[in-house]
């Protein structure tokens, strides 16, 4: 396939728009961008029309005029005759550089967004602009405004998320769910910790089929969260308000108005999150320390991507722990750019181990708990899989936002169709959901290849499929690797049964040697 086609374009007056632009350019290179650079005036301004994808870069002179090389361009693109779906075909972007100080702050950036979008180009994002007087040259996206008092208003409720229905859940709104149990099943030596969790979705509007996902916003543990504002010197009790700084920028809905910093650390920042280089190149504008702003320069610099990797992504060293390494600049992070600098908490999916038509308004999941050693000290932990084996429903109501969407497994509806389910460890959560879901339904051709290490520490719903295969509904075939001498896989089950799968994906009746097979533990 040929590489996306990327043009820059540039007006510039003293030379910094063009710096900027041939930035733009290496950057979109590295990134196996085919990219052009041009001055606005040296380009064919009438092969506009078959441009894809084009960021202008702008400076603004004088008061409120166009650079030199780009006047003819200027002209040519205000022509009042232009049909107004002239570059319908176009994505585009517009970098202005500007000086606040001057009344027509960036005046060249904004007009040429609204014409662009006037002749029906399709903006990527709003026009950003970029001031002179701002100490960083651009400023955040964001302000925020620290409150003297805190309201009864701000607390550390999740915003947007609900207990009664109005619409099915999502992202911009998830259910508040209640926790029901929380249980281990692995056993108490096993390596790993093995969770299922079970929901109440009552009256949630929360509907669900084998093969579906349930996707769950974590929070941050408390002790990160201490140590984040420890680092940064805030008060996680402190309230604030968020503003825009541009027209067409809306707040992040998952954040309340007013907020307060714990729930901003706790429930929206990803400070548990493996920084990428730009998160370094922020980190080196907002740095006052020269030692340390010199090392980020270096690891966000084009040279120093392997030291970067070595310390960074292979130990999978998080935002917060980079930031405990670089004290003096930590401490001097200005709140405004937060948002700028960590990303958002993404959810988590997980699928769904349970059916409805088995357990009425709840939703369940199996949950390996994720921690693995590298050279550093702290063992990695998921974020989500850690908090969720943390909270107990014992201990105390627990509520944890949820919703749910559509998965990657289908199953067959025409009940004589047998469906052969191949499902080690907890990637038999979902086939849980379909056995459930298909007994039910009185489809009994159910054929479950179950692999684990051990019989004793990880079998996953042992009694149950017992229980189904005693009914009938189910023919199980497992594998316990670690059990004898020689290791055992799922794989070695099905070649042994190689006679068994055949017919099955034949769709002929299943050979009564087979049927003899299939009953060997």
């Amino acid at each position: 396939m040929p590489s996306p086609r990327l043009l820059v374009l540039f007006g510039s007056q003293t030379g910094t728009a063009q710096d900027v632009s041939e930035r733009l350019g290496r950057e979109a290179r590295r990134r196996r961008l085919s990219c052009r650079v041009q001055a606005l005036d040296s380009y064919p301004v009438v092969n506009l029309i078959n441009e894809p994808l084009v960021i202008f870069v702008c400076a603004t002179t004088g008061q409120g005029d166009p650079p030199d090389n780009m006047k003819n361009f200027w002209s040519f693109i205000f022509r009042k005759h232009l049909p107004l779906t002239s570059l319908c075909q176009m994505d585009f972007a517009v970098l202005g550089l500007g000086d606040s100080s001057y009344a027509k702050f960036n005046f060249v950036a904004k007009k040429l967004y609204r014409r662009l979008r006037q002749l029906g180009g399709a903006a990527l994002l709003p026009v950003c602009l970029g001031d002179d007087q701002h100490e960083l040259g651009l400023p955040s996206k964001f302000a925020l405004q620290f409150l003297q008092e805190a309201p009864e208003t701000c607390s550390g409720v999740q915003h947007g998320v609900r207990t009664e229905p109005q619409s099915p859940p999502s992202e911009r709104q998830p259910f508040l769910a209640r926790m029901v149990t929380n249980r281990r099943v692995t056993g108490p030596s096993h390596f790993q910790d093995v969770r299922l969790i079970e929901f109440d979705i009552t009256g949630s509007g929360i509907n669900f089929a084998a093969g579906d996902v349930v996707l769950i916003l974590p929070q941050n543990a408390a002790s990160h969260v201490q140590q984040f504002c420890q680092a940064l010197g805030l008060d996680p009790n402190q309230c604030f308000t968020l503003r825009p700084r541009e027209p067409d920028v809306s707040c992040p809905e998952r954040l309340p108005q007013p907020c307060s910093v714990r729930h901003l650390v706790s429930q929206y920042l990803d400070i548990a999150s493996v920084p990428r280089r730009s998160f370094f190149e922020l980190l080196a504008c907002l740095s006052p320390h020269e030692l340390e702003r010199d090392k980020l320069l270096e690891l966000s610099s084009a040279a120093g991507q392997e030291e970067l990797s070595e310390y960074c992504s292979r130990p999978r060293r998080t935002a917060l722990e980079v930031l405990c390494d670089f004290p003096h600049t930590a401490a001097a992070i200005p709140p405004d750019y937060l948002l700028d600098l960590i990303p958002q908490i993404r959810p988590r999916a997980f699928s769904i181990a349970s059916s409805l038509l088995a357990h009425p308004s709840r939703l369940q999941i199996l949950v390996a708990v994720v921690q693995y050693q590298t050279r550093l000290k702290e063992p990695r932990r998921g974020l989500c899989s850690s908090w969720l084996a943390s909270l107990d429903p014992e201990q105390g109501p627990v509520q944890v936002p949820l919703w749910a969407r559509s998965g990657g497994l289908t199953f067959p509806q025409t009940p004589d169709t047998p469906v052969i389910m191949v499902g080690p460890g907890t990637g038999v959560a979902p086939f849980r959901a379909a056995v459930q879901e298909r007994v039910a339904q009185g489809r009994t051709e159910n054929f479950l290849f179950f692999g684990c290490r051990q019989r004793d520490q990880d079998f996953y719903w042992e009694a149950e499929w017992k229980e189904l295969e005693e009914r009938g509904c189910l023919r199980l075939v497992t594998a316990f690797s670690r059990d004898q001498e020689r290791k055992v896989y799922v794989q070695h089950r099905l070649r042994e049964l190689g006679p068994l799968v055949w017919e099955l994906l034949d769709h002929r009746a299943m050979p009564s040697t087979c049927r003899q097979m299939c009953q060997r533990p």
